[in-house]
């Protein structure tokens, strides 16, 4: 489960990112392009893949018994 917290926390981040560059008009060529409110959304989206990458960090292994 703790790796699939930590990828998932990366796509998020890449996703972010791109939204970022689509809302700053730095990736152009899209409907999100040159519209701030796609910036925030994706600046949002990467403190939420921060916050999965951590907790998958932070997860114990489950050790069998």
């Amino acid at each position: 489960m703790r790796w699939v917290l930590i990828i998932l926390g990366i796509l998020v981040i890449l996703v972010g990112v791109v939204w970022i560059l689509q809302g700053t008009n730095v990736l152009a060529g899209s409907v999100m392009s040159n519209d701030h409110k796609w910036a925030y959304i994706g600046g949002v989206l990467d403190v939420v893949g921060i916050v999965l990458i951590i907790i998958g960090a932070r997860m114990r292994r489950r050790t069998a018994t």
